[in-house]
């Protein structure tokens, strides 16, 4: 039997019900700095921004909810899989943190966390993906992934191939304006690759 969703009003906790933000976007073809490659992935939790370089020079801007404090990270990794429609299965974690939530939403349902598309981070249990509650972009309340309003997530999909390198970092790109510039430090950040073992493995 698959599992009914109670009305959004009644989930009480964890992040489901409230807000109105229906197909919403928040693209934007930016300047970027020409020294990151084509087809490379900038998450910067700074700006609350995902960057994706269409080529040396120019990037397209999408809004995210980033992780919440404690489930912070940052590093280098890759695009290892991709979804359309993914399953949600919540962690052991999660469902300490909420005994109400479902053990398993389908995909394609309209209250499924993961949204429409995922793409998947090195070998970690996180991911790069759409949501049923896009009125938390531009927040910090995620276990560990990077959320972008449905129809944006749907945009930069078809644009990412499986192997595409992700920067997460705490360097800010932003400007004044709807442009992003290099900032006044190095514009590559100066970050690592991150071994499997050391990617966090929860989301």
């Amino acid at each position: 039997m698959l599992w009914q969703p109670a009305p959004a009003a009644a989930q009480l906790l964890w992040d489901w019900g409230g807000g109105d933000e229906v197909g919403a976007s928040g693209r934007e073809l930016v300047r970027f700095s020409p020294q990151f490659e084509q087809g490379q992935i900038i998450v910067s939790f700074t700006d609350r921004r995902l960057y994706f370089v269409l080529r040396p020079g120019e990037a397209i801007s999408y809004p995210i909810a980033i992780p919440r404090e404690e489930d912070r990270w940052e590093g280098v990794t890759t695009v290892t899989d991709k979804k359309v429609n993914p399953s949600w299965t919540p962690t052991a974690t999660m469902v300490a943190e909420n005994p109400r939530l479902p053990r398993w939403v389908p995909g394609g349902h309209p209250m499924n966390p993961l949204g429409v598309r995922a793409l998947y981070l090195g070998s970690s249990a996180y991911r790069i993906h759409g949501t049923d509650a896009p009125w938390t972009i531009g927040t910090a309340v995620s276990k560990g992934c990077i959320r972008m309003y449905n129809q944006d997530v749907l945009d930069l999909y078809p644009r990412v191939s499986v192997g595409a390198r992700v920067a997460v970092t705490w360097e800010s790109f932003k400007a004044a304006g709807r442009y992003s510039h290099a900032p006044s430090r190095p514009a590559r950040p100066q970050l690592r690759e991150m071994r499997p073992s050391e990617i966090p493995q929860r989301f």
